[in-house]
């Protein structure tokens, strides 16, 4: 290591324990049952919101890691909690999957099955497991591997569908969230099936489950990617022809490294040497939507020549991330830089340090964003922990 990430490496683990994780402990536990639903971007607490399967998914992989790395009983305790709520609550018993979301009570709203919520409860059960050796969370979270390849793998045209009803037929309304187009195969979901399988590999050494990885991340390099602008393409047909030119810069930041860790998870030496310079052409692709003060924007709707100039969380936290594996293994010390730059912005424009936890985002001109949750369905411990722990990890 040498300074820069000496510091670095310090910083980001004082975030995690004294800004991060306590605001989760300290204003998230719900006194009926698992965690409760939302706070807005004016720190109130709203206990009657509905709780996501994306939020409590994430809060179990976020403390699961955390107590793999710091062994610190009370993540421990609040993974556990998490764990009841994916296995007891989220779980459909009748049919398998995840239910979309439940009301403040722990009751079933939305019953459909969204592949992108049963990636991310895979994920964080693999991870629990892979902290605690529980065999019960490594048991749902290869039942759900299963219920993905068995309902929304298409084995014909390859990749895998968005969403069905609670009982695995077709559904009208495939999307994600109000923003995304109604396709049936988004370049998301297959980053967040990517994601979650290189997580459930790690424990289980399912030849299945390695040929599917192998086959997501050729899909990321000769199908997602553009072949000349190397941006990620985002919402496709059945037959893989790309729908809408936009540009989302933390989706190419944060591809580039979940690709380069499949690869190197399976390690396939072959695989490896084709994609090493793929994904170095996908993290300078994303450097076009970085700021002067060190930021990366959202997005560009490349047809209409709008950019989304503001500078979210998330996108933030995968800067980081994407550009210090780049610098850690192929020594490029301007990435190393970008990677400075953009924790220096975070530093700056979006910990909260009065009340916790980190803004949704900030406009261009350094205003923050108070309308948008401080925690809620999509707003989570994950991206921003999992940034601190990669590189507690990656510098040890």
């Amino acid at each position: 290591m040498n300074a820069t990430t000496t510091t670095l490496k310090h910083e980001v683990q004082e975030v995690l324990t004294n800004n991060i994780l306590p605001f989760w402990t300290n204003r998230m536990i719900d006194s009926r049952g698992g965690f409760y639903g939302r706070i807005n971007g004016n720190n109130e607490l709203i206990a009657e919101a509905d709780k996501g399967a994306i939020l409590n998914a994430r809060i179990l992989w976020t403390f699961s890691a955390a107590y793999r790395l710091l062994r610190r009983k009370d993540y421990l305790q609040v993974a556990t909690r998490a764990k009841r709520v994916i296995i007891h609550d989220f779980f459909d018993k009748e049919y398998g999957g995840i239910y979309w979301s439940l009301n403040c009570n722990g009751i079933p709203i939305d019953t459909k099955k969204q592949i992108y919520a049963l990636g991310f409860a895979i994920y964080g059960l693999s991870e629990y497991y892979r902290a605690t050796a529980d065999q019960e969370a490594l048991e749902y979270a290869i039942r759900l591997f299963n219920d993905i390849e068995a309902h929304s793998f298409d084995t014909v045209k390859n990749g895998y569908f968005e969403a069905t009803t609670r009982d695995w037929q077709e559904i009208a309304d495939m999307r994600l969230s109000e923003k995304d187009a109604n396709e049936r195969k988004t370049m998301n979901t297959h980053l967040h099936i990517l994601e979650p399988y290189t997580n459930l590999y790690r424990v289980w050494k399912d030849e299945r489950l390695k040929q599917q990885i192998h086959n997501l991340v050729n899909l990321f390099i000769h199908q997602i990617k553009h072949p000349e602008t190397h941006h990620l393409q985002l919402f496709f047909d059945d037959d893989w022809n790309s729908k809408y030119d936009i540009i989302s810069y933390g989706h190419d930041i944060e591809a580039s490294w979940l690709i380069h860790e499949a690869a190197l998870e399976l390690g396939d030496a072959q695989l490896l040497t084709e994609i090493e310079s793929v994904i170095q052409q996908i993290a300078c692709a994303a450097s076009e939507g970085l700021t002067a003060q060190g930021g990366m924007m959202y997005e560009k709707d490349v047809k209409q020549n709008h950019t989304d100039t503001d500078l979210h969380w998330w996108v933030q936290a995968e800067t980081v991330v994407g550009y210090l594996n780049i610098y850690q293994h192929f020594g490029d010390e301007d990435s190393l830089q970008k990677a400075v730059n953009c924790w220096n912005f975070i530093k700056n424009h979006l910990i909260d340090h009065t009340h916790g936890e980190w803004l949704w985002s900030v406009h261009l001109d350094g205003t923050p964003n108070h309308v948008d949750d401080k925690a809620g369905f999509w707003k989570c411990p994950y991206h921003n922990g999992r940034m601190c722990m990669e590189i507690m990890e990656r510098f040890k």
